[in-house]
C-alpha cells in the first residue's frame, strides 16, 4: 500500500468515526450503546469495574444487547475489584471474560525489573502496564470493529476532548465513549437510583480504581484520577490503553457505521 493510499484509508476511517461521533451525541446511554450494538462487526466494552464501567455494564446487562463484556485480571488488582467482577455477572445475568497477561512475560519482566519495579522509573512502569494490561487488551479485541469503553472528559485534563466516538487508528477500531458528557455526579446520581453494585473502595476516597500496588486514594480538592501513579510527575499519566502509539499504523477493521 503506497504512502498516499494509506492517508486516504486514514481519512476515510477518521471521517467514519465522524459520522458516528454526530449521531451518538444525541442520544441518551441506553440509546448510544443500542446503536452501537445494532452495527455490523464485533463490539467489545472492557471494564475495570469502576464506577462509570458498572453504569456501561449495567445498561449492557439491564438491556440485553449484543455486547461483549471484558476485563484484564491483571494478577494486582484489589480484592475489592476481583470480588466485583462475580457479584456484576450475578446481578446482572451476564459473563465478563477474564484476559490475564501470560506467565512467560511476567517472569521476564520480573527478572528484568523486579516485582514492585514499576516504582523505579516510568519505563519500568510502562513496561508492566504493557505486559499486564496492554497484551491482554490486544487478546479482547482482536477481531473487534468497536470498543466501547468508560472514559469520561471530567476524569483528568488528558482526557477533556474525549469524543463520543474516535478512530483508533493503532487498533484499526472505532472507539466509542458513551459517557463522554457524564459528569461523576451524574454518574453517581444514577448508580444510587438504579441500585448499580460498585466498587466499595469509591467510597473510601478511590474515584479511579486500577492496580492495588498503583492506586492510591485522593486527597480533598485533588483530580479524579491524582490517585493513579501517584509517585509520577507527569500529570497526563496514562497506563497507554487510551494512547495509541502509532496513529499511521490502521488497519481498519470497523464496518460502515454511517
Amino acid at each position: 500500500m503506497t504512502t498516499q493510499s494509506l492517508k486516504a484509508e486514514v481519512a476515510a476511517f477518521e471521517a467514519e468515526a465522524k459520522v458516528l461521533n454526530d449521531r451518538l451525541a444525541d442520544l441518551d446511554l441506553a440509546g448510544r450503546l443500542a446503536l452501537v450494538a445494532g452495527l455490523a462487526g464485533r463490539a467489545v466494552f472492557t471494564t475495570s469495574l469502576g464506577i462509570e464501567d458498572q453504569v456501561i455494564t449495567a445498561a449492557i446487562g439491564g438491556d440485553h444487547l449484543d455486547i461483549e463484556v471484558a476485563t484484564l485480571k491483571t494478577g494486582r488488582l484489589f480484592n475489592e475489584t476481583v470480588a466485583l467482577i462475580d457479584k456484576t455477572e450475578e446481578t446482572y445475568g451476564i459473563l465478563i471474560k477474564r484476559y490475564y497477561p501470560e506467565k512467560a512475560d511476567i517472569d521476564a519482566y520480573v527478572a528484568q525489573h523486579g516485582m514492585n519495579g514499576f516504582y523505579e522509573s516510568v519505563e519500568a512502569r510502562h513496561a508492566c502496564c504493557g505486559v499486564r494490561k496492554l497484551k491482554p487488551l490486544a487478546r479482547a479485541l482482536d477481531g473487534a470493529s468497536y470498543w466501547i469503553t468508560g472514559l469520561r472528559r471530567g476524569q483528568s485534563g488528558n482526557r477533556a476532548t474525549t469524543p463520543f466516538a474516535e478512530a483508533d487508528a493503532e487498533r484499526g477500531l472505532i472507539k466509542i465513549n458513551p459517557l463522554a458528557d457524564w459528569d461523576i455526579e451524574t454518574i453517581q446520581a444514577h448508580v444510587a437510583a438504579e441500585g448499580i453494585p460498585v466498587n466499595p473502595l469509591h467510597s473510601r476516597g478511590y474515584p479511579s480504581i486500577g492496580c492495588e500496588p498503583c492506586t492510591r486514594a485522593i486527597k480533598p480538592g485533588e483530580p479524579e484520577r491524582a490517585g493513579r501513579w501517584w509517585w509520577e510527575n507527569d500529570e497526563k499519566r496514562e497506563c497507554g490503553l487510551h494512547v495509541p502509539e502509532a496513529a499511521s499504523s490502521i488497519i481498519p477493521n470497523a464496518s460502515n457505521a454511517a
